[in-house]
This record gives structure tokens, C-alpha cells and sequence, in this order.
């Protein structure tokens, strides 16, 4: 029988289990919180009755193996996600949104009809656009966002009010810094991946019941051993490993943060957990508002861009009123945070109150994940998923086509449980 330990219950940990299972494997699963979703999870406070969140996170229509994980475990997507054509704009209605057409008929209406922008900054962006085709969505290795920007003639409208929200949101990472080979490809899988790729997909329940939840459901269905609340240490890691190396259908699964497998593997596979510990992550913060403005019914839309610099730090804010019936509250997201929390606490209460014309809100809590993703630029390293014998790892850090998103970890575990699985039969077969 083929037999898997995965450490970790969050996204990637999850969707390696569920493929596991799927595949055939008997399947052990441990983790140290007593909750499962990792960064990506629900919090223990709430508000209006309803839970609140680590972070917002955003999906898009191209997510396809997310969406698809989500389907397996029982759950409809559909009913779960608020799915809206892809709307950058601001609250005074300039910015980018796209009509909900077929592609690339919804990218040329949505730039021609851009409110804010020049006929030239459209003129560059279909150019830059067209660029970026003719070049296959790729680019020399060691250039940035900005560098692509630049290269590619984006004006310095379109690249503030559509490139730099873009990058930061989905590689977490300043445009100075972010790797445009990667912001290449979220583009491409986004804007040419098909009908509904680029759409925004916002989840209308807590991240617990948006997959976690529902994923322990079916593995507990299945018969999984599961484990929560249970921490793994080095030695049991150490004799997980030694008898999984001795057998092609035993495996040990590290689907834990960066620095948790760089612990767990350092007697093991030295090389390879000093890599892990090196990785640079960076913060995404998360304030959340209560507004009791007097006649106030909601954002004109779910989502509203920002406009955002060093003293207004939120790109975007989400009406969760709209999205999960916690009327009054607003949560004012800063990625690639670098900002201390009272600081940015004020600076995205004030942001907030004057993008917004309001005067009556209050800060309900901010929330802080130091080490949210993967600093995704162009010069990390990013480790293989074999660590040693029989020891294996998955996770948004790996390495692989995708930046650190809730995509990125669950094809990560998807992958890693393909790769077992042949591994396994070839040496059964063998």
C-alpha cells in the first residue's frame, strides 16, 4: 500500500491530500494549529456573527485547479465566490474595468473606454500589449516589472493606475523589484486564458469555509488519519524519512511554510533547508473598518482601487458588507507591506476616509502577516520540490511557474503528489 505523511494543513497541504486520496495513497495528515488554511484561513474574531479573515484574499477566473479543488471536496464555486469582470477603477470611477465580453474584445473596449486616460496612454497600452504577444508573454530573465514597463514604452498613468496594483496584488512584491517573467505569465493565464479568466473572483464566506473546512470534511470521509493541533518535530521528520527511503511507496510530504520545512529538514538535507531559510518573504497587512456613516449603504462596487503611495499604503478596499454580510465593515488591504502597525493603521484609516469622502470610521483591527508570500523578484532562488529519499515538499515556494497565491500552493500539491505517484509505480513496475 502506498502511504503518505503530509505536514501541513494549509492550501497546498490540502490539495496534495485530496490528490493523494484520489490517487490511491493512504494517507496520514498533521498539523500544528487546530485549524486548518495555513495563511489563508479564518480568525477567531468576528464581526456581525461573522468570522473574520487573516487577509482578502482575491481569486481569479484563471485559478482553474483552485476552482477545480473546490468542486472535488463538494463545495460550488459559483455560490462561494462573487464573480465580477475584471475592475480596477477608483472610487470617482477612473481606472480600468472590463465589459464582461469575449476575449480580446473585453481588453480593447475596457482600455478604450479606460475614464482618466489619454488617448496615448491607450495608444501605449494596446502597443506594449501587442509587444508582449509577439513576444510569447516573455521577457529577459533578469528584468522587473518596471524594467518591462519601461522597455515595453507603458505610460506612467497606465503603469500606476493599472501595472502597479496588478503586480503588487498578485506578486506581493514592489514593481522595482517584482520579477516580470513571472507577471508575465499571471497576465497571460489572466487576460488570454480564456472566457471568465480574467474575472474577479470574491469570496463571499470566511476563508475557512471557502475550501479548508470543507477539504477535512471529505478527507475525513475518506477514512485520512488526521492529526490537528499535533506539532512535528525534526526527529520525527528524521524517522518518517529513514523508513520512507527504504520503501517507493512510502513518502513524507513537508507542506509547510518556507522556514517550518528548513527546520524540519536540516539534519536531513542541509543544502536544501538553508535555501528554504534564506527565501525573502514580505508582509501583506489587512485593516479593517467599521463605518457608521449616517444614509452609508456600501462601496459603489465590492472592490475600489486606491490610489496609494508611502502616506496612503492600501491599494485596495473590499466592502464585506456586500461580499459577506458584515454591513459597515470595510477591509483596507496593503500589500508588499513594509510599514509598522499603528503607523499604517492610521495612514489606511485617513487613506480610507478621505479616497472615500467619510468621516464616521472606526478601526475594528488590523491584521498583520509578516510573512505572507514569496518576495517573487527575478534574483531568488526558489528550491525543488525532492529534498531527500522519500522526503518531498510542496508549497508556494517551490519552484514553479506560479508566485505565491492560493493557486500557486494548490498546483504545488497537486504537482508533487503526480511526481510521487510515478516514482512509486515506476518502481513497482521496476
Amino acid at each position: 500500500m502506498k502511504q503518505l505523511t503530509v505536514v501541513g494543513a494549509g492550501w497546498a497541504g490540502l490539495a496534495a491530500a485530496v490528490a493523494a486520496t484520489q490517487a490511491g495513497w493512504h494517507v496520514r495528515l498533521f498539523e500544528a494549529a487546530q485549524i486548518a488554511g495555513g495563511r489563508a484561513r479564518a480568525l477567531p474574531q468576528t464581526f456581525a456573527d461573522q468570522p473574520l479573515d487573516n487577509g482578502q484574499h482575491i481569486l481569479i477566473g484563471a485559478y482553474k485547479d483552485t476552482l477545480a479543488l473546490m468542486r472535488t471536496v463538494g463545495l460550488n464555486p459559483d455560490a462561494l465566490l462573487q464573480r465580477l469582470p475584471l475592475d480596477l477603477r477608483f472610487a470617482d470611477g477612473t481606472g480600468l474595468n472590463l465589459p464582461n465580453w469575449p476575449m480580446p474584445f473585453n481588453f480593447l473596449a475596457g482600455v478604450a473606454r479606460a475614464q482618466g486616460w489619454e488617448s496615448s496612454d491607450k495608444a501605449n497600452l494596446f502597443q506594449a500589449a501587442w509587444l508582449w504577444q509577439r513576444a510569447k508573454f516573455d521577457c529577459d530573465a533578469t528584468w522587473t516589472v518596471t524594467q518591462l514597463c519601461t522597455h515595453t514604452q507603458v505610460s506612467p498613468r497606465v503603469t500606476q493606475q493599472l501595472i502597479e496594483p496588478l503586480c503588487v496584488s498578485a506578486l506581493n512584491t514592489p514593481m522595482a523589484e517584482a520579477s516580470a517573467v513571472v507577471f508575465l505569465r499571471v497576465l497571460h493565464d489572466a487576460l488570454w486564458g480564456g472566457a471568465g479568466s480574467a474575472d474577479l473572483l470574491l469570496p463571499r464566506v470566511d476563508l475557512g469555509a471557502l475550501l479548508p473546512d470543507a477539504s477535512l470534511q471529505w478527507l475525513r470521509a475518506q477514512g485520512v488519519e488526521m492529526h490537528l493541533g499535533k506539532r512535528i518535530s525534526p526527529s520525527d521528520v528524521n524517522e518518517l524519512q529513514h523508513q520512507a527511503a527504504r520503501s517507493p511507496t512510502h513518502a513524507v510530504l513537508l507542506a509547510c511554510p518556507a522556514w517550518e520545512a528548513a527546520r524540519l529538514s536540516a539534519d536531513i538535507a542541509p543544502r536544501w533547508a538553508y535555501q528554504c531559510a534564506e527565501l525573502p518573504h514580505t508582509a501583506i497587512a489587512t485593516v479593517y473598518l467599521h463605518c457608521t456613516e449616517a444614509g452609508f449603504t456600501g462601496l459603489p462596487r465590492p472592490m475600489v482601487a486606491l490610489r496609494s503611495d508611502t502616506q496612503a499604503p492600501a491599494q485596495f478596499v473590499f466592502d464585506r458588507g456586500a461580499l459577506a454580510q458584515q454591513p459597515g465593515l470595510l477591509a483596507a488591504v496593503v500589500s508588499a507591506c513594509s510599514t509598522e502597525r499603528d503607523e499604517l493603521t492610521e495612514g489606511v484609516h485617513a487613506q480610507v476616509c478621505e479616497q472615500l469622502t467619510l468621516t464616521n470610521v472606526q478601526v475594528v483591527q488590523t491584521v498583520v502577516e509578516k510573512r505572507a508570500t514569496l518576495a517573487c523578484t527575478p534574483w531568488v532562488d526558489r528550491p525543488e520540490s525532492v529534498v531527500a529519499d522519500g522526503l518531498w515538499a510542496c508549497g508556494d515556494y517551490i519552484r514553479g511557474p506560479y508566485p505565491s497565491t492560493l493557486e500557486g500552493a494548490v498546483r504545488s500539491g497537486q504537482h508533487v503528489v503526480a511526481q510521487l505517484s510515478q516514482v512509486a509505480d515506476r518502481q513497482r513496475l521496476g
